[in-house]
Order: C-alpha cells, then structure tokens, then sequence
C-alpha cells in the first residue's frame, strides 16, 4: 500500500536527530563547527606565536607577542551534553607583562550573506545569544567582543570562570544594532572573538557594552591575562550564537553537514594509505603537471593558496615527485581549481595522476578563508 504524504514526511521525520526535527533543520546555530568536531589543518599545533588557523575548521588565532602556546583539539569535554571534541589552548612560554600592543585571541568569522536576516542597521535589529561551554585553570574576568568589518563598529561583553578546571556553560545576549547594515555578499561581515590576553591598548579604556564605533582600548577591559604562567589552559566547545534573547539546546548537526559547511572554506584531501590517487591532469611541460581539483561544495571564493606535502605524479608505474604547488589563477573559480604540480622528467602531453608519494599521510588542499 502507498504512503500517503503525511506518512512519509512523519517517517522521515522520525529517522533525524531530534535537535533537526525540533527546529525545522533550520541552522539556528549562526557559528560553523560549535562543537570542534572537524579539524581538518590536524588535531595539534605548538609553538604558536603568531596568528593563523592552526587545527579546529572555522577557529583562527589572532596572536601578536602574547606568549607562545600550544593549540589542540580536545577530547576534554563537558560530561553528559554530547559532545566529543574541545578547543584548547595551552601557555608553553608566559608572558606575564604585556606590551601596549600585544593580544591574544581566539575567533570565528562569517559571511554578511548568511547574516541579513539578523536586519542589522534597522529599527528591527535583532539581539543574538551566544552560549558555550569553557574551562581554564584561571579563573576571573574573560572578554567576548563581536566586531563588524562592514562598518567598523563593536560591542563587547563579560563573562567569568569561577571555578579552575571546571566546565562552566555561560550565555550572553548582545542587543541589536540598528546602525550599519552588513553587506550582503560572501565577504567578511562579523567577527565574533574570544579574548585571553592584552596590552593596554586593548584593555586601557571603558568596556564597550552598547554597539560603539570601533574603540581598540574599550574592547577588552577588565580581561585577565592567560598567558601569565606555563601552567595556564583555556578550553571551549558547544559555540552557539543565534538570533533572539535566550539561548537554545546546542544544535548537533551530522557529521557530514558540518564538515561540507567546513569545505566551502578549506577542502582537503589527504591519503590515508600510500600512493593513494587524489587527482588527475596532465604534463603541459616536461617540469609541470596541469592538475584540476574538483572540490565537493562550492568553495566561498576561487581558492587564494593551496597546502600541500608528500605528492608524486604518476604514469604507468613511475613517480615522479612533486617540489612545489601553485594555484593556476588563469582557471581558478570557486567550482573547480587547476594547480600547476613543479616536477621533473614528464611527458609533454601525458596524463598524470596526483598520488600521495609513498606516504600515508599525503596532503592537498584548498584555502578560502575569509
């Protein structure tokens, strides 16, 4: 007998996640990894000492001589609300006397494409609720400031860990603002950014609580300084900003869905066993290999860089290894990338598979990042 409508919708229904069902699937969670379960760059990084994107998908460091840490993703976790994977910053080198200009800080960065329905720069702003869960072995104030790039405002607010090692849930509404609109394009809009540490040139002024033209001193007052002994660790999971006054269960989306919302900004591929085939092109000189790269989602731009270690190029039983990688920017577009593969002793004309060269740990990948 055929179902009806009705009994197929309720049947599909009954075979999602019932965060998905709850919600209409419709992405409340504004913030791309929340729980730190992709981290395609690897699951450790040390000795950082500048900014970058180290591990966990979406996560980027702003770092200028504040320290030197060690950045991982975690499986230290808070028990029993269904997540796996943490941020965690650890302080290898102390500072414990910041200069003027230094800063630490942890951050997340969206697209003003997926944020117009927050109506930003009109009577209807929209507040937005941020929740996450946090532990660190200093306690005492923290500073989370969220930033627009598309007017150059800020507001910032306070939250305090108050017990050490202690997974503590906090939540923090940030009212509307009902000036500046963000652009609507795939651009950089917002920056929502986590604060461990800063000079006075950060800290000197009056915390800005109310969105404000951008004042650098007013953005972080008040924020006590994680990189003032070795010992100092900071964790974070369980992100979630959203639109409205109250903060909701942690959206938990599929594995799969949130690492193809990861690969519109960084698409990797790599070997897990040795002379593994990632791609195929061909020679169009006898020391270039011409490889095309088909990512699985759009990428938010054509991609600006490519990662790359370990490739050969092979034919008919011979490899040829690869020195360096470049963007081919004459065919470079969102939907598909050429990447020139230097090399030595190839056939003009020939086809050529890009494999992982006799590594099991083989790297390619994609870089559009905003």
């Amino acid at each position: 007998m055929a179902l009806s409508k009705v009994d197929l919708a309720n049947q599909v229904e009954n075979q999602l996640p019932q965060s998905l069902v709850a919600d209409n699937v419709n992405f409340r969670n504004i913030i791309i990894n929340g729980d730190m379960s992709i981290a395609q760059r690897g699951t450790s990084q040390a000795s950082i000492t500048s900014g970058n994107y180290y591990t966990v998908d979406r996560w980027e460091t702003e770092l200028t001589t504040l320290g030197t840490w060690t950045q991982s993703q975690s499986t230290d976790v808070p028990s029993g609300q269904g997540f796996s994977k943490s941020l965690k910053m650890d302080c290898t080198v102390a500072d414990a006397s910041p200069s003027a200009g230094d800063s630490l800080y942890v951050r997340t960065l969206f697209e003003g494409q997926n944020l117009q329905y927050l109506k930003k720069g009109t009577s209807n702003a929209e507040s937005l609720t941020l929740s996450f869960w946090v532990k660190s072995t200093k306690t005492g104030t923290y500073i989370v400031f969220f930033y627009d790039q598309d007017n150059a405002r800020s507001i910032s607010k306070s939250y305090t860990i108050d017990s050490a090692d202690t997974w503590e849930k906090k939540t923090i509404t940030f009212a509307g603002d009902t000036t500046g609109a963000f652009d609507n394009d795939n651009a950089l809009s917002l920056q929502v950014n986590f604060f461990l540490g800063g000079g006075s040139n950060w800290t000197s002024g009056t915390l800005n609580t109310s969105w404000n033209s951008w004042t650098q001193a007013n953005a972080a007052v008040g924020q006590v300084n994680l990189a003032d002994n070795t010992a100092n660790e900071w964790y974070i999971t369980g992100v979630q900003l959203e639109a409205g006054t109250s903060a909701s269960d942690f959206e938990f989306l599929p594995h799969d869905v949130n690492l193809r919302r990861c690969y519109r900004y960084y698409y990797k591929m790599d070997s897990t066993v040795q002379y593994a085939r990632l791609a195929i092109g061909f020679a169009d000189t006898t020391e270039n290999g011409n490889i095309t790269i088909f990512p699985e989602v759009a990428m938010r731009i054509a991609p600006s860089s490519v990662d790359s270690s370990n490739l050969g190029l092979w034919k008919t039983g011979t490899i040829h290894s690869v020195s360096a990688v470049t963007i081919d920017t004459a065919t470079n577009t969102k939907y598909s990338t050429a990447i020139n593969c230097t090399s030595t002793g190839l056939t003009d004309g020939s086809v050529y598979h890009l494999i992982g060269n006799n590594s099991a740990s083989s790297i390619l990948a994609l870089n559009s990042e905003l």
